[in-house]
């Protein structure tokens, strides 16, 4: 089996190029605006950030991208814990 390639864009040289999954980095946040991938662009050395919707987050991590969370999952604020009083 081949490995996985990924097509990309930089913004800043618009170089058009493939990258290997080891090229990129997903980091998943709580929100949109925390979920990302990045890469450097192989022609400028520009870091890129790019947002990754469902369908990317499928895609990379599928393709064997290394992953970052982000988040943990948030606890619904709940009574202070009691301790029994010291004699």
């Amino acid at each position: 089996m081949a490995a996985a390639r990924f097509r990309a864009a930089c913004p800043d040289c618009r170089g058009r190029f493939e990258l290997a999954a080891a090229a990129l980095r997903l980091a998943i946040g709580a929100t949109r605006r925390t979920t990302f991938y990045t890469f450097t662009c192989p022609d400028c050395g520009a870091s890129v950030r790019k947002p990754a919707g469902e369908r990317i987050i499928e895609l990379l991590t599928g393709g064997g991208v290394r992953t970052l969370r982000l988040h943990t999952a948030l606890q619904r604020p709940g009574p202070p814990a009691r301790h029994p009083a010291s004699p």
